[in-house]
């Protein structure tokens, strides 16, 4: 096995395990260490992997954007019906119906955001329809005439986020397009300083004011993410994973 491949598996086992505490990544003082970084004029394309996934990473940005009067626009590949299993195909639907109503709401509160587009495509199985994103994406940006897309990180350890990213960096490179990429499971399984990491690609978004409190608002509608799962299940975003996203700044990595 490949030093590579072998610190992914470090790392993946790392996201079943108790995560780095918010307080290690204040102390690391980010938001000074890395350089800032200013979004262009737009349009924007902000793609997700599932219903929550671009307010996670980039919402505040969203927030920000909108206020501004650029223009944003959302693309969501899968519903998230995978979510809390996949052995109920009728209650897989029905999560799938519920994520994208939050999602509509959320998107709602972060400003006049269009609705998001979304693919159809599976949860948990977006690797294996890769080509299928990287059309939708790239169809997308010729629609929107974006000049910039933001994608879920390409390394972040979730199959999902990482076949997203490379869908949307092929997607960019063929429309001449720039891509940020936003981490969001691995400000669980690394530390800061982290090797994994390609900290020399990273920079951040100053998020304020009322821009933040919007993203907090617009987090809140992702009930079936922020509940527990069931009895002796914990949510998928407990409160302890949500802090890393409701920073004064938002990370990408370029």
């Amino acid at each position: 096995m490949s030093r590579r491949a072998s610190s992914r598996q470090e790392a993946a086992a790392l996201i079943d395990a108790a995560g780095t505490g918010e307080a290690d990544w204040i102390a690391a003082d980010l938001e000074e260490v890395l350089p800032q970084v200013r979004a262009p004029h737009g349009p924007v394309l902000v793609v997700a992997a599932h219903p929550d996934d671009e307010v996670l990473g980039f919402g505040g940005t969203i927030a920000t954007l909108l206020a501004a009067g650029v223009a944003v626009h959302t693309v969501c590949l899968t519903a998230g019906e995978a979510s809390h299993g996949t052995g109920d195909p009728g209650a897989m639907a029905r999560l799938a119906e519920r994520r994208r109503a939050e999602l509509t709401s959320a998107l709602r509160a972060l400003g006049p955001l269009p609705d998001a587009m979304h693919a159809h495509l599976p949860d948990t199985g977006l690797d294996r329809h890769e080509e299928t994103a990287r059309t939708v994406i790239a169809e997308a940006l010729t629609r929107t005439g974006a000049t910039l897309c933001v994608a879920p990180w390409e390394e972040d350890l979730h199959s999902d986020h990482e076949a997203a990213g490379r869908a949307a960096r092929r997607a960019g490179s063929d429309s001449g397009v720039t891509v940020w990429t936003y981490p969001i499971w691995m400000w669980h399984w690394a530390r800061p300083g982290d090797q994994r990491v390609p900290w020399h690609r990273a920079g951040v978004l100053p998020v304020t004011g009322e821009a933040l409190d919007r993203k907090k608002t617009a987090l809140a509608h992702f009930t079936s993410q922020l509940q527990p799962r069931g009895p002796q299940q914990a949510p998928v975003l407990p409160p302890g994973e949500l802090v890393h996203h409701t920073r004064a700044f938002e990370t990408v990595i370029r």
